[in-house]
């Protein structure tokens, strides 16, 4: 079989971009027999380098993203540069030509993902973003795919391996959260600014993703509720251990029917849940399906040869679909455009789970049966409670572990306990995960 040539044009030879010029040229003889394809970088396209390095001296450099839209040889660009412009831009410029698109960008795709969706399907083209969500796992390409025959009634996950590290440095050693930031930085686990890692924005542009793909709903990351990790200190880790689980950020939905559960926040995992296991900087994401049951993908949610390999899957499966004359054989949303619909997402609210609340209050005489009253005024019933003194003078620590409660009612209540003179900061909270 004479092998066929795809082109590809690529914008941002960063981390990801070299992690995919390094796929496409060491895996050049397998893919092409796994494929019957040439898989050809033609152009990179970066304004911050002055060259490439030697070994891709076959591939043209450019400075100006017009040199790949004008090229009517090429057909595939991979936008690879991040943020919201210039690369929505680029992206919408590329469908309009009529070429087929990769992208990477959960930020993009969460909030203007629509746009370029309705784009690529006007055009008739496609839209590769396996590596938007989980790195190198390949969790889309399950969704879409593997787990076509099933209704997912939910979704969980760690999805951002920033935050997993720093929770399991904190949980191994007892560190305290700025000290281990400050680590994973200086190991390029972490960001200079993490803003977007460690306060949930990440996770929650991976799980808008996955509940637009999973449920046919049109869901925006402004339909999650974020919460990130950095009010967590080593005294919650201690607790959580002494309950017989570990903190985790997590993303979780659930599937209602009628409405859907969208929340990015620091969770109490029981030890033997199967996300608790997963430490260090790997991601871990579950879907349970109505017919398969649950299903964990596991694996480097970043970093340059796994995004890499991802974004060349996306490549590879395009050009399949050019040879084969079978462009958009499987919807890019997993539904068929004019079945997706618009999410009706579950208040807050009316959120149902049990409650760590971690109260910091004088040590005085009627305290404890002030707050206790609190919560029962507001119909909060109590599981277990612990106290940790501190030194004389100082405020106590009060551990509330709650049975499941309504998130309104302990809202209502934890503004009316720190609202108390007694109590000496905001309370703590972190819900504990509720058995499916």
């Amino acid at each position: 079989m004479t092998s066929q040539e795809i082109r590809v044009g690529l914008i941002g030879f960063g981390t990801v971009g070299k992690g995919l010029a390094h796929a496409l040229l060491s895996q050049h003889d397998r893919l092409r027999q796994r494929s019957g394809i040439s898989f050809r970088l033609a152009t990179v396209a970066d304004i911050g380098i002055s060259g490439l390095p030697e070994e891709f001296s076959a591939s043209r450099f450019s400075r100006d993203a017009q040199d790949i839209f004008n090229d009517p040889e090429i057909d595939i660009v991979v936008e690879l540069i991040g943020g919201m412009e210039p690369a929505r831009t680029f992206l919408l410029e590329a469908i309009a030509r009529g070429k087929h698109v990769v992208t990477a960008n959960k930020a993009l795709l969460s909030v203007h993902g629509r746009e370029i969706f309705q784009a690529a399907a006007a055009k008739n083209v496609e839209v590769g973003f396996e590596a938007s969500v989980g790195g190198g796992i390949p969790v889309i390409k399950a969704l879409k795919e593997g787990l076509v025959a099933n209704r997912i009634d939910s979704i969980m996950g760690i999805m951002n391996g920033t935050a997993n590290y720093i929770l399991s440095q904190m949980t191994d050693r007892g560190a305290p959260f700025p000290e281990v930031l400050k680590e994973a930085q200086v190991l390029g686990f972490a960001e200079a600014d993490p803003t977007y890692d460690v306060e949930g924005i990440d996770t929650a542009h991976k799980l808008a993703i996955l509940m637009t793909i999973a449920y046919g709903l049109n869901v925006r990351l402004d339909d999650i509720t974020i919460e990130g990790i950095s009010s967590i200190e080593p005294i919650d880790i201690d607790f959580a251990r002494k309950f017989g689980c570990r903190i985790k950020l997590l993303a979780i939905s659930r599937n209602h029917g009628s409405h859907i559960e969208a929340r990015v926040h620091p969770t109490m995992v029981p030890e033997e849940h199967m996300l608790a296991t997963i430490n260090g900087p790997f991601n871990g994401i579950k879907f349970r399906g109505d017919t398969v049951g649950d299903v964990l993908l596991y694996g480097q949610g970043a970093g340059m040869l796994p995004t890499g390999s991802a974004v060349a899957a996306d490549v590879v499966d395009i050009g399949r679909n050019i040879v084969c004359g079978s462009v958009n054989r499987v919807p890019a949303l997993s539904y068929l455009p004019e079945h997706l619909g618009e999410p009706t997402i579950t208040p807050l609210q009316e959120l149902v789970c049990p409650y760590y609340l971690r109260v910091s209050a004088l040590d005085q005489p009627g305290v404890l049966s002030t707050i206790t009253g609190v919560f029962g005024r507001h119909g909060i019933s109590i599981r277990s409670m612990m106290q940790q003194g501190r030194d004389a003078g100082e405020p106590v620590d009060i551990v509330f572990r709650t049975h499941r409660a309504v998130e309104g009612a302990v809202a209502l209540a934890l503004a009316e306990i720190d609202a108390l003179p007694v109590c000496t900061a905001a309370t703590v909270k972190i819900r504990l995960l509720n058995p499916e």
